[in-house]
Order: structure tokens, then C-alpha cells, then sequence
């Protein structure tokens, strides 16, 4: 197949970052992913040139949003700036020349109703202006996340559908969160179509930890607990653009994006 490959590189020149990789996909954050900030473009030149030289050579971008933002939550000091922030991102990402910003789907607070979540989920995305596509990851940990198991992801789908725009918002598969999250890789991918209908990005990592451990720390290919040839069938299947995000930088990632240009 003809796939379309990168990784999660430096923001400063996510192109060189791609080249480097041998790839044809750049993925970054744009600022500090643990902070309460809007989006920061650190590409000499600014957006337009970052914009320019992507297209000259032919790497499409991927923006990451921070990880601090939920838009799930009842806690309103944490979902109402994650609102306005993920509409910062989304705009900035068009200005780069993004194909899209990937954002994780949260959680509700231990006590709550999970279902407060899902309809915060609706409310955003109804508010939401997307220049570019939205894509909801889901994720490894947490009981009341959104986005952990199929069965939250078929409530959230249900739930953003309901909304003006909703039909817009893409998904994300991460094989390391769906494995650490509970969810057996082999045959997910069809899993997954059957709920949402779609998978737009895989984010395609090993798992430094077991099955249904919860944690997120992602591996590079057959040195955590996810067999390569799981991750391969879901590259494989999925037949979309794939971000490797393992460890070891561009020499790591390389690795990790050669081996997939082998053996999918």
C-alpha cells in the first residue's frame, strides 16, 4: 500500500523533522503541551512560511493539542478555557497548513455521570468554528474518560452526532491506548468503523505496558507489550495516514517508520 507516514517531532521545523524521518507526515504541537496557552508558531517565518515550505515538499502537518485541555469535564475552569483554546489551535492549525489537530477526549470528574461529559463534548463541537478537522483520540487510562473503550466511544459518537458539525469530526486510533486501555488490537480497527464510521489517523505505538494497564507510555515496535504484527494489521487495515510517536526521537521514530514502510 501506499502509506502515508511520520512522526511527533520539534515544533521549531516540523519539515526537517519529516525529512529526517524519511517520512511524508509531520505531527507537532504548537507551544508548551502541558500549558494553559494559546498556540505559539516557533517555524522561522511564521505560519505562511511554515505553510510554503511544507507544501514544497510535499509533508503534510498534523497539529497535536495540548494535553492539559478537557473539554468533558463539570469542572468549568477547566473546560471553558479548554474551549477556547482548542478554537485557538484549530485556527492556528489552518494557518499552518494543517490537515488537522488531534485532541484527546477527557474524562468527567470520579463521581460524576459520565453522561454530563458526552453532552459537554456536544456543546463544544455545536460552538466550535473547524477551518480544519477535529480528530478525538481515544486513551489508555481513567474510568470516567470519554474515549477509553468502545463502549464510551460509541456514547461519544452518538452524542457528537447530535451536533451542528458533528458529522465533520474525525477519529484518531491509538494502538497503544487502545491496548493499554483494554481493547484487543486484532480485528479493532473494524470494531471501531462499526461505531464511528470512520478512522482518519492511527497513531501507531507499542506499549511499554501490559494489556488494560491504563498507563500511556508508548514503546518502539517490538520492544513493549503489543506484538508487531497487531500493529501492522491496524495500520494495514485502517488504510489511512499513520504518526508514529514512539520513543527515540528521529532516529527511534525512523526505525520504527522504516519498519512499517516494510511490512504494511
Amino acid at each position: 500500500m501506499n502509506l502515508q507516514v511520520g512522526g511527533h517531532g520539534d515544533q521549531v521545523d516540523p519539515v526537517a523533522e519529516a525529512a529526517a524521518r524519511g517520512a511524508t507526515l509531520a505531527q507537532f504541537f504548537l507551544g508548551d503541551p502541558q500549558a494553559w496557552k494559546g498556540p505559539e508558531i516557533r517555524y522561522a517565518g511564521g505560519a505562511a512560511a511554515l505553510k510554503a515550505a511544507a507544501q514544497e515538499a510535499g509533508i503534510t502537518l498534523y497539529v497535536h493539542a495540548p494535553y492539559v485541555l478537557n473539554v468533558a469535564t463539570t469542572n468549568n475552569r477547566i473546560r471553558i478555557p479548554s474551549r477556547k483554546f482548542l478554537q485557538q489551535y484549530l485556527d492556528a492549525a489552518a494557518e499552518v497548513g494543517a490537515a488537522g489537530v488531534i485532541v484527546h477526549g477527557g474524562h468527567v470528574l470520579k463521581d460524576d455521570d459520565p453522561a454530563i461529559g458526552f453532552d459537554n463534548w456536544r456543546k463544544c463541537i455545536e460552538q466550535l468554528e473547524m477551518p480544519v478537522q477535529l480528530l478525538i483520540e481515544n486513551t489508555a487510562g481513567g474510568d470516567n474518560a470519554m474515549a477509553r473503550r468502545l463502549e464510551r466511544i460509541a456514547r461519544l459518537w452518538d452524542a457528537i452526532g447530535q451536533a451542528n458539525g458533528g458529522d465533520t469530526v474525525g477519529f484518531c486510533l491509538d494502538t497503544c491506548h487502545a491496548h493499554a486501555g483494554g481493547e484487543e488490537l486484532v480485528g479493532l480497527v473494524d470494531r471501531v468503523m462499526a461505531i464511528t464510521g470512520r478512522i482518519d489517523l492511527v497513531h501507531a505505538n507499542d506499549s511499554r505496558d501490559p494489556f488494560d494497564s491504563g498507563a500511556d507510555r508508548h514503546a518502539n515496535f517490538g520492544e513493549g507489550e503489543v506484538g508487531t504484527e497487531a500493529l501492522a494489521e491496524v495500520v494495514r487495515t485502517a488504510s489511512v495516514p499513520v504518526v508514529v510517536e514512539t520513543p527515540g526521537g528521529r532516529e527511534g521514530q525512523g526505525a520504527d517508520i522504516a519498519w512499517l514502510k516494510e511490512n504494511v
